[in-house]
């Protein structure tokens, strides 16, 4: 029968604990850690962002009067401060469950013989004998008396026999013993007065809590899509949306859903009163819907509590962002797609959809331009882009073509180096063949937006630099990565001139392929981030992206376009267009085919073989035998059946 052994002292249930948390606060601790310095992002340079990110950072700071201590700070220093108690109890409390060990005592081996134990015994007893000890500063005479007793016990169980081969057999005098079991709690929990209150809290625990909070993360799980939006704001955008939906509709559905998602109670003021006067005297909406085009329409809130409450919708908006674009794009409709995208764009510098004009609206992204003042400088541009727009401010002496600058050397311009359609070993592309969409883009250095011209010579280097990079191409192709690893250094875009938004943000694109004549997606998008700026000084002067799909089932030339949208500035699009021709197999050679390719043709002479003939398809051909070889055949046969017959005649 075991013997159980209760910790009285409780170092077992520390060293217990103090694992348990170990697990949980290191990965725990590593993660917040890691997260917090991701959020840091270099902002933009101009005044407006530069007052921006100052706004942030004051919103966010944490001082001793203002602490702003969340539930994972309080779970952290809570969990740390529980570890550190745990440690201190372990190293202060003694080890009362070492075992007795006469021959550690007495400071020799097992297996000693007894007269070598006898003498070693003489020599201790003369040295700590209490009448021959000198006592030090830290000793009394009541521990060395202790010590030579200690010893004086351990030489005797040592010199009996059978004491002495119960030691060195089983590590106990009186030999083999019974099972005995710890038990990492203290006696008094489990049969002292307490124990009913001790059973009680187990069986809230597991009987209550656990349940409780498995089945808040279950129901929680099941309320949500798994972009992490609840399913009724979900619901609103399958029912909402349409094959032509504007970007209106959906600023529509996106208002409802982001109060469905993030409902506000504080009281919003006059605020609905300015949306509405701005939008015409035909807007009611909820407290979201209203602090979402207060933002649109960059009506300025005083109130600390409103602007708190904007900030916070507006930081949560993107995954329904992204749970729009989703929806969208899985009918493969390419309008509410496109809009979806450029919805992010809105979002992001706080301009209104409802201008009249496209132009304007990109404009008024620049610091400190009204959207009134546009019209009238747009009617002295010779030509309506951005390198126009600034050296008109600066012809005309205004004092913001600085500012605009700024910000336009932080906006940057994609650029689309290459695109190509690439099948892994194969030098073409087959019907429902595996294929790579390898893209190379890279970003318009600071004032490049500005400064548009082409340079021919740059143009031939980047021709020249793709053909020395095959090799490098090729190791990405056949890579699980969907970027290019940057190993020669060049500078990734990290800042984006973002006034208006409530964080720090980090440029990032869509790419698509199109079929504008039908309206249609042929591929869901791919987002890209981490752009390099343009370095002429880099032998790569790009960064490599992929996205993997499936060839169309037919044979033929498809005529298609590749999109490139920002979902950080307005205007920012890249159209070009793509072909993708999809061959027959036939058109491989012996080797590129392979045995197994032989081996899975039809024959000739069979059904799938005449189907496949009809088709223009591949099909084994039967052997040709040889007709002479048949009748030689024959011949032999009938020669040796007649000298079969002879010979039985003769006989």
């Amino acid at each position: 029968m075991a013997n159980y052994q209760y910790d009285e002292g409780g170092s077992m249930a520390a060293y217990f604990l103090l694992t348990f948390l170990s697990l949980i606060l290191i990965p725990f601790t590593f993660t917040a850690f890691k997260s917090s310095k991701k959020a840091e992002t270099t902002s933009c340079e101009c005044s407006v962002c530069v007052k921006q990110h100052e706004r942030i950072k004051q919103r966010n700071k944490r001082s001793l009067l203002n602490p702003k201590l969340g539930a994972k700070t309080l779970f952290l220093l809570g969990g740390w401060s529980v570890f550190a108690f745990l440690v201190y109890k372990v190293s202060t409390t003694r080890n009362e469950g070492k075992l007795y060990d006469p021959f550690e005592i007495l400071g020799i081996k097992m297996g000693t013989p007894e007269k070598d134990i006898k003498s070693h015994y003489k020599k201790l007893s003369r040295q700590f004998h209490p009448d021959k000890v000198k006592l030090d500063a830290n000793q009394t005479m009541e521990m060395v008396e202790a010590y030579f007793v200690e010893i004086t016990k351990a030489y005797k169980s040592l010199t009996d026999e059978t004491i002495r081969k119960n030691w060195e057999l089983y590590g106990h005098p009186d030999g083999r013993q019974e099972v005995s079991m710890g038990i990492a709690i203290p006696k008094w929990v489990v049969e002292g007065q307490h124990r009913l209150w001790f059973l009680a809290g187990y069986c809230v625990i597991l009987g209550g809590l656990l349940p409780v909070v498995v089945g808040k993360w279950w129901f929680g799980s099941r309320i949500r899509t798994k972009d992490g939006v609840l399913a009724n704001s979900a619901e609103i955008f399958f029912k909402s949306i349409k094959e032509d939906s504007s970007i209106n509709d959906l600023l529509g559905c996106f208002g409802r859903a982001l109060a469905n998602e993030h409902p506000v109670s504080i009281p919003i003021g006059g605020l609905e009163e300015k949306v509405r006067a701005r939008l015409g005297g035909k807007y009611n909406g909820s407290a979201p819907e209203t602090l979402l085009y207060a933002h649109l329409l960059r009506i300025p809130i005083k109130d600390a509590s409103l602007q708190k409450a904007q900030d916070d919708i507006l930081i949560r908006s993107p995954s329904l962002l992204t749970s729009l674009l989703n929806i969208a794009a899985s009918h493969n409709w390419l309008t509410p797609t496109l809009n979806a995208m450029r919805l992010h764009a809105y979002i992001t510098q706080a301009v209104s959809p409802f201008s009249e004009s496209q132009e304007t609206s990109v404009l008024t992204q620049f610091p400190n331009i009204a959207e009134d003042e546009l019209k009238e400088i747009v009617q002295h541009l010779d030509e309506r882009d951005v390198k126009a727009f600034i050296d008109h401010l600066e012809k005309s002496h205004d004092a913001r073509a600085n500012e605009v600058r700024k910000a336009a050397d932080s906006w940057g311009r994609l650029e689309l180096v290459e695109a190509s359609f690439k099948v892994i070993g194969e030098r073409i592309v087959t019907p429902l063949s595996i294929v790579q969409l390898v893209i190379k883009a890279r970003i318009s250095p600071p004032g490049a937006a500005v400064k548009m011209e082409s340079k021919e010579s740059d143009v031939d280097s980047i021709k020249r630099s793709i053909k020395e990079n095959e090799e490098k191409d090729e190791a990405f192709l056949s890579s699980k990565r969907d970027s290019e690893d940057l190993t020669n250094v060049l500078v990734i875009a990290r800042k984006a001139h973002t006034p208006f938004w409530p964080a720090p943000r980090r440029p990032a694109w869509w790419v698509l392929i199109t079929e504008p004549k039908l309206n249609r997606l042929v591929m869901p998008p791919m987002r890209i981030t981490d752009v390099p700026y343009s370095d002429p000084t880099k032998e790569r002067n790009f960064r490599a992206y992929k996205l993997q799909f499936q060839a169309p089932p037919n044979v033929a030339i498809y005529n298609w376009k590749i999109q490139v949208i920002s979902d950080t500035f307005l205007g920012e699009e890249v159209i070009q267009d793509i072909v993708l021709k999809v061959d027959d197999v036939s058109q491989l050679t012996v080797d590129e085919r392979g045995v197994e390719d032989e081996i899975s043709d039809p024959e000739e002479d069979s059904l799938a073989g005449q189907m496949a003939l009809m088709k223009g398809a591949n099909v084994r051909k039967l052997p040709v035998h040889d007709e002479s070889d048949d009748d030689e055949s024959g011949t032999d046969i009938e020669e040796s059946s007649s000298d079969d017959d002879s010979s039985s005649d003769s006989d």
